[in-house]
C-alpha cells in the first residue's frame, strides 16, 4: 500500500477525542510511508492530520477548488496542493488511483464524500477498500439510516458488506489489508 485517501472534518470546534484519534492515524500512515491524499485544509481534523504528517516526515497532498484559494483554507506547507476547476473534479481526483479511503469523522462534505465512494462501489466504479473510523460511535446514527435502508429494500444487505468499520485508529490498516475484494459484476446486482 502507497497511497491512501481521507476525508474528514475542517471544523476546528470538534472534541479533543476526534483531534486524538486523527494524529494517531497520521503517525501510523507517516510511519508505513504511506502517502495521504485529502481536502487540503489547515484547520480542523484536516489540519491536524497535514500538521501530524508533516511533523513525522510523512507526505500529504491536498486537493483543492479554485474557489477556496481566496479564502485561505488550505495547508500551504502540505508536500504538495493539487488546485482543480471545483468540487465534482477535486473528488474524482481524490478517488483516482487510490489504495484506499479511510473515513473519518466530518460534517456535510465529509459525508457527501463518503457516500460517493459508496455509491460508486455499489456500481461497480471503485473497487478498493474504504474503512470508516467510527470514533466513540460517531457514526452509528449513519450505520442506522444504513440498516433502514436494507430494511425497507432501498439497498441490498451484500451491500453493507462495502465497507469496514473500526473503532481505533490502528486498526485501519490491517481492515485495509484483510478488506475483501469488491466484485466488479456485483454492480449488476445494484439496486438505487
Amino acid at each position: 500500500m502507497e497511497k491512501v485517501t481521507v476525508f474528514c472534518a475542517s471544523s476546528n470546534k470538534v472534541a479533543e477525542k476526534y483531534y486524538a484519534a486523527t494524529t494517531e492515524l497520521g503517525q501510523i500512515l507517516a510511519k508505513n510511508n504511506i502517502t495521504v491524499y485529502y481536502g487540503g485544509g489547515k484547520d480542523g481534523l484536516m489540519g491536524a492530520l497535514s500538521r501530524t504528517l508533516l511533523a513525522e516526515q510523512g507526505r500529504i497532498i491536498g486537493v483543492l477548488p479554485e474557489f477556496m484559494r481566496p479564502f485561505h483554507w488550505y495547508n500551504a506547507d502540505a508536500t504538495q496542493l493539487i488546485w482543480v476547476k471545483n468540487m465534482f473534479e477535486r473528488k474524482q481526483m481524490l478517488l483516482s488511483d487510490t489504495d484506499a479511503v479511510i473515513c473519518l469523522p466530518g460534517g456535510c462534505g465529509t459525508l457527501d464524500e463518503l457516500l460517493e465512494v459508496i455509491t460508486l462501489k455499489q456500481l461497480g466504479q471503485f473497487d478498493k477498500p474504504i474503512v470508516i473510523l467510527n470514533t466513540d460511535g460517531y457514526f452509528e446514527p449513519l450505520f442506522a439510516m444504513f440498516r433502514k435502508m436494507t430494511d425497507e429494500h432501498f439497498i441490498r444487505e451484500m451491500h453493507l458488506g462495502m465497507w469496514t468499520t473500526v473503532s481505533t485508529p490502528a486498526e485501519i490498516l490491517p481492515a485495509i489489508e484483510s478488506s475483501p475484494k469488491w466484485e466488479l459484476n456485483n454492480a449488476s446486482s445494484a439496486q438505487i
